[in-house]
């Protein structure tokens, strides 16, 4: 955390991981040691986009034809936990996760301008591709 708060950009630890703000955006991130050397770094990007699963057959479809798209990331469906006082028979309710992982070899000073590129292609892809769906002609309807 203090390598990237000392590379420029805002970092917040949570329970498990750290909360990373550059601009507008927060980027949860989670780091483990790689057993084989190096670390892995897991990278989840909120959109604020919340499906039913009524509309789960139509929103796989059109998550998997914008995944295709991706190269830095990818669209998942994340389980939103229930409130204590819903109804046992609501619909259960997905939220629209980017989610993408990346391997670095250390933490000198060259792997972490490679995860702060990352970073910045990640939330940047993730979020001009959900924009150009939601507001295309042909849009997301959830």
């Amino acid at each position: 955390m203090a390598a990237l708060q000392q590379s420029g950009l805002t970092v917040e630890a949570v329970e498990d991981g750290a909360l990373i703000q550059d601009g507008e955006t927060r980027v949860a991130m989670f780091a483990e040691a790689d057993p084989q050397g190096g670390v892995i770094v897991r990278l989840h990007l909120d959109l604020d986009l919340y499906v039913e699963e009524d509309s789960l057959p139509d929103i796989l479809m059109g998550m998997n034809l914008m995944n295709q798209g991706l190269d830095y990331g990818m669209l998942n469906l994340d389980p939103v936990d229930p409130d204590e006082d819903a109804d046992e028979d609501a619909p259960l309710t997905f939220a629209v996760l980017g989610r993408s992982v990346l391997w670095l070899a250390d933490l000198g000073v060259a792997e972490l301008d490679r995860l702060r590129e990352h970073l910045r292609r990640f939330e940047q892809e993730v979020t001009e591709t959900v924009e150009r769906t939601l507001h295309g002609s042909k849009g997301l309807s959830a």
